[in-house]
């Protein structure tokens, strides 16, 4: 049995409910993980209280991001085996699949393997922030060395997520300092240079690499 946490009716987090859950052996195109860590997003909170973008179908679990180990995999998985160290990506409906649980079942087209030397919850917490700032920034923005980019929630996750992409690419970040408050203002100072009032900016060298 596993433990999951599930919801039958819209609300707040009074309504997640923890359960013991039969889950069974992974089908076709599955992976069976074993949990150590998950991440939470705003994306969920919408799920659960009927604001996303689809609505959840009862009995419901949730979540988008993990980390853990394989225990099981189903017909056709290539690449994974029993014992490997995985992430779990964003790619799938919560209303099929979750990840809030000790053991979970997800598509196999949304685990990706974890380096040993990334923890669960370095692995479970970056990839919801990552791809949402890349995907706009990288692929339907394309940004390139030398563009400004302007982040008006700077000191969010996707925020501090969207900088560091800015940066790898080369381009000019810009946020306004009238739009963080002081812990903001610390942060991303502290992270990436010094913030002047209206406007801040840094600029790496171009092909400079961030860290991410």
């Amino acid at each position: 049995m596993a433990r999951l946490v599930q919801f039958d009716r819209l609300g707040g987090p009074e309504v997640l409910t923890l359960r013991d859950v039969e889950v069974g052996a992974p089908g076709a195109g599955e992976v069976l993980i074993r949990v150590d860590a998950i991440g939470l997003n705003r994306a969920e909170i919408m799920y659960r209280e009927g604001g996303y973008f689809y609505e959840p179908v009862f009995p419901s679990t949730l979540g988008y991001e993990a980390a853990g180990v394989v225990e099981a995999v189903g017909e056709g998985v290539d690449g994974f085996a029993e014992g490997d160290l995985v992430a779990v990506v964003p790619a799938f409906l919560q209303s099929e699949y979750g990840t809030y649980g000790d053991h979970v079942i997800v598509p196999a087209s949304a685990v990706v393997p974890r380096p040993a030397d990334v923890d669960p919850v370095q692995a479970a917490a970056v990839w919801m922030a990552y791809i949402t700032a890349y995907g706009p920034l990288a692929e339907s923005g394309q940004v390139r060395p030398g563009d400004h980019v302007l982040i008006t929630a700077a000191s969010s996750s996707v925020g501090l997520a969207a900088i560091q992409v800015a940066r790898h690419v080369g381009a000019i970040f810009n946020t306004h300092d009238g739009l963080l408050d002081d812990a903001g203002l610390s942060l991303v100072g502290g992270l990436f240079g010094t913030l002047v009032p209206g406007l801040a900016y840094t600029k790496p060298a171009i092909g400079e690499s961030a860290e991410i």
